[in-house]
């Protein structure tokens, strides 16, 4: 049976995305522990958050601005307790591009993947190349 995959189109459709998303990091040997163990992420915490940042991303909403959060702040300061390294980076983007591939297909996913690519490589040059960790 062939699932026919669409575009994301609302809030609900990222929070599905980022489920799968953790799901498969949490789980990866590359970049797993810098969740569970360096930043111990607490999903049920942080998916709301994390759901506000995408959905600003793709939709224009401001929830995660109106939270005074930075995510470069916020990478510098885990990057500070572990080395947080271009393969690191390189990895998430894998990680984050399959999901968005394994559940959707349309403008605002290939969008989603666009940007998550600019941010992959925003955080190498201001986190990794900045502080030397290559």
């Amino acid at each position: 049976m062939v699932i026919e995959k669409r575009d994301i189109l609302n809030r609900r459709d990222i929070d599905i995305l980022m489920e799968e998303f953790y799901r498969c990091a949490f789980a990866d040997k590359t970049i797993g522990y810098i969740f569970t163990d360096v930043a111990k992420m607490d999903l049920s915490e942080h998916l709301p958050i994390i759901g506000d940042f995408w959905e600003g991303v793709i939709f224009g909403t401001r929830k995660y601005v109106a939270r005074g959060r930075n995510p470069m702040v916020i990478h510098r300061e885990l990057a500070m307790k572990e080395p947080l390294r271009e393969a690191h980076f390189e990895r998430w983007l894998e990680l984050f591009c399959g999901a968005v591939d394994g559940l959707f297909e349309g403008p605002n996913a290939e969008n989603l993947k666009w940007r998550a690519a600019q941010i992959s490589e925003r955080m190498i040059a201001n986190i990794c190349r900045a502080i030397h960790f290559t």
